[in-house]
């Protein structure tokens, strides 16, 4: 007995669109997975206003198709609306947390994902000073509910080109890495007792700037580390 895979229940649930059975016209009526190759119902694809010459449709498309490994799938229009909105033109993943695409690691860009790469000074001072105002606010103790540090991503990444938006979150993932570690080891200069979670004494970081932690660095396997103290892989 053959499993009849009916993708047209999931897109309801993911999207909300209701899928009675007909024609492709409706818009959220059932198609055939395996008919989308057909001259009349691509007619009513474009009429619909789908591209089916553009990167967006293609990739929708061919995961659809990947996943129809029954041959019985069905999607509607409305559904590859919906879908394509996720892709951009090129038919790259918009990632949906921060509005650009990019930002999905793949075979093509996965080389490249961690490398340093020249960030903004602005974009620095920004990360550099978040990280010791929220260093101060938590005692040195991290905390994901209250942090604002994707608020910096989401300015860089859409001033950032496209194939760049991977390399340039990790490098200001590690510039973050090391704001941070100067803080911790200015605190610990004074009270080599300190822990996480306790209070800071006053002025510890006074001394701290953003370009003396940076002077300090250098690139070694993709990462920022100390002079003198490069990382051996």
């Amino acid at each position: 007995m053959y499993k009849i895979a009916d993708y047209s229940s999931l897109f309801e649930q993911m999207f909300g669109v209701p899928n009675p059975v007909g024609s492709a016209g409706s818009g959220n009526s059932r198609i055939k997975v395996s008919d989308l190759s057909n001259p009349t119902i691509q007619a009513e694809l474009k009429a619909a206003g789908i591209d089916i010459n553009s990167a967006q449709y293609k990739t929708v498309i061919g995961d659809m198709m990947r996943a129809n490994k029954s041959g019985i799938g069905y999607t509607n229009i409305q559904a590859i609306k919906n879908r394509m909105r996720y892709y951009d033109a090129d038919g790259d993943h918009i990632n949906q947390a921060f509005g650009v695409s990019g930002l999905t690691v793949t075979d093509k860009n996965r080389a490249g994902k961690n490398r340093i790469i020249s960030i903004s000074e602005d974009i620095r001072n920004e990360m550099f000073e978040l990280t010791k105002r929220e260093f101060l606010q938590e005692n040195g103790a991290p905390n994901g509910e209250t942090t604002r540090r994707s608020d910096i991503y989401r300015k860089m990444y859409p001033a950032t080109a496209k194939q760049d938006r991977l390399a340039a979150g990790h490098t200001l993932s590690e510039y973050e890495k090391q704001y941070l570690q100067a803080f911790k080891d200015a605190v610990k200069a004074i009270d080599p007792k300190w822990e996480e979670g306790r209070s800071i004494p006053a002025g510890a970081l006074d001394k701290i700037t953003r370009e003396s932690v940076e002077a300090s660095l250098s690139q070694s396997n993709g990462k920022l580390v100390r002079k003198g103290m490069d990382l051996v892989i």
